[in-house]
């Protein structure tokens, strides 16, 4: 299955990124887009590990999630699965309000 990540998802992660940059130091902010790409591989492989993500907007009907590998697992990727490809539409952390956050822009507060 072919893997493809959007714009949006990609700038969610490089918005992560800098916060671990800022907050939690170099060591750990370097740990995180490998975290993010072996659990995009693992999806790749494996593309219905992710169970329905449940949401009513129809934007997000057809979203599944799976949380990202340790020691990420707080933070929550967004994906469909279209024909033979599995789209990545947005990472973010799990305590957000997720239903109105991912159907805004990713540099929404």
């Amino acid at each position: 299955m072919s893997v493809h990540r959007t714009d949006v998802f990609v700038a969610d992660v490089e918005r992560q990124f800098e916060w671990y940059v800022a907050n939690a130091g170099w060591e750990i902010a370097d740990r995180y887009p490998g975290a993010v790409e072996a659990t995009c591989r693992l999806l790749g492989q494996h593309p219905y590990l992710g169970p329905p993500a449940g949401f009513a907007h129809p934007r997000l009907r057809d979203w599944r999630f799976f949380l990202a590998l340790r020691p990420f697992n707080m933070h929550v990727l967004f994906y469909e699965v279209v024909s033979r490809d599995l789209v990545l539409r947005r990472a973010m952390h799990g305590q957000r309000d997720l239903p109105r956050r991912l159907i805004e822009p990713p540099d929404v507060g």
